[in-house]
């Protein structure tokens, strides 16, 4: 299985809304992925409250059957609709990808 986490922060203002609305869109957004492209398993996505200076502003959580998975999330035109919104919303983007050993 593959985990998948992205953290960003946002634009106080962008698109014509305050941070709060472009990342309860976000969420709206990606959240709206589940069940739409093979080989995701799992997404959540958490809009943070501490509002700390270490904060990111939006995560994500997503899980995907194996790399090819990711690989197609990625490419798809349904998630590529997502990227081109949080393109314009964003400030900044981190991410990891990593692989969750087999246990059985």
């Amino acid at each position: 299985m593959i985990k998948h986490l992205v953290f960003w922060r946002l634009h106080d203002q962008a698109l014509g809304q305050p941070k709060a609305v472009n990342a309860q869109r976000m969420r709206e957004q990606l959240e709206g992925l589940r069940g739409r492209i093979p080989g995701l398993l799992a997404i959540e996505v958490g809009i943070d409250f501490s509002a700390g200076p270490a904060s990111s502003d939006v995560a994500l959580y997503s899980e995907f059957t194996d790399r090819a998975a990711l690989q197609h999330y990625q490419a798809h035109p349904l998630h590529q609709d997502v990227v081109a919104f949080v393109a314009q919303v964003q400030a900044e983007r981190r991410m990891v990808d990593y692989e969750v050993p087999d246990r059985a």
